[in-house]
């Protein structure tokens, strides 16, 4: 497995250092971005579909892009989940990121800019709308003790980065994503996995619009209290009830996508 500690770039105004020997070679300049998060997707992109990166290259860790690149781990977070939503990249939660193989032409194409903007996400939550509400049902319906103690694991985590920027989308994606690995369905679980975490809708309020901090945590905490009511309907093996508490948490996600992209509009608050 290559050694990616060498390609990427030794600060934030190139994209590589001249290689050392051996070492993989370096990419171009990177372009003005229109963000710091496209900058970066754009980056690892060009290193993937040159083959700087291969498939089952381990991506460096965020610490490490953060100090090469000058960013935030914010930005790191971003950038990563969009790559995870195009299909280029895997996270294995402990151990890491890695680059994957490519998906055939034929198969739901997403590319990282697909999901810039909040209207491009309020049509992703009508898809999920559908789709999670019966991925809930089965869930229910078919979930082992395992599977429900991974997804009280993921509440968990949310709940303990409510007051952090940033902290609670990849716990978030990954209740939904442990909702679908119990359905037994393998098919939840590639769709969800396609789309990645770029599909939570505060990865797009927060670049929307500005959130005062006590605004922010109120909202995280509606979210944890809707995933609480989908989780308990699973413990308690009611379909039904997990269903409709999905619809409810997916619609309020919505809505709450709506009003901040019309307040970010007329340049007001929440």
């Amino acid at each position: 497995m290559t050694k990616l500690s060498t390609v990427i770039p030794s600060g934030p105004e190139t994209a590589a250092a001249a290689p050392a020997s051996g070492a993989l070679p370096a990419a171009p300049a990177r372009r003005r971005p229109r963000s710091l998060a496209h900058e970066l997707v754009e980056d690892f992109n060009a290193r993937i579909q040159s083959q700087v990166l291969r498939p089952g290259d381990k991506l460096p860790t965020e610490s490490e892009i953060m100090r090469a690149f000058g960013v935030s781990r914010t930005v790191v977070r971003e950038a990563l989940s969009r790559l995870q939503a195009a299909g280029l990249v895997e996270t294995h939660h402990g151990i890491g990121t890695f680059v994957l193989e490519a998906r055939s032409t034929g198969m739901l194409s997403v590319h990282p800019a697909d999901l810039a903007g909040p209207v491009d996400v309020l049509a992703v939550l009508e898809l999920r709308i559908s789709l999670e509400t019966e991925s809930a049902g089965l869930a229910a319906a078919r979930r082992s003790e395992a599977q429900l103690q991974a997804m009280r694991e993921a509440l968990q985590e949310f709940a303990d980065h409510v007051e952090v920027a940033g902290g609670t989308v990849s716990p978030d994606f990954r209740f939904h994503l442990e909702i679908a690995q119990a359905t037994g369905n393998r098919y939840f679980v590639d769709i969800m996995s396609h789309l990645g975490p770029t599909i939570i809708p505060r990865t797009r309020i927060s670049s929307a619009m500005r959130v005062a901090p006590e605004l922010r945590v109120q909202h995280l905490q509606k979210v944890h209290r809707e995933h609480e009511e989908i989780f308990d309907a699973i413990a308690r093996q009611d379909a039904e009830s997990a269903r409709a508490a999905m619809r409810i948490h997916l619609t309020n996600s919505r809505e709450r996508l709506r009003r901040a992209q019309a307040a970010a509009e007329e340049g007001g608050g929440v």
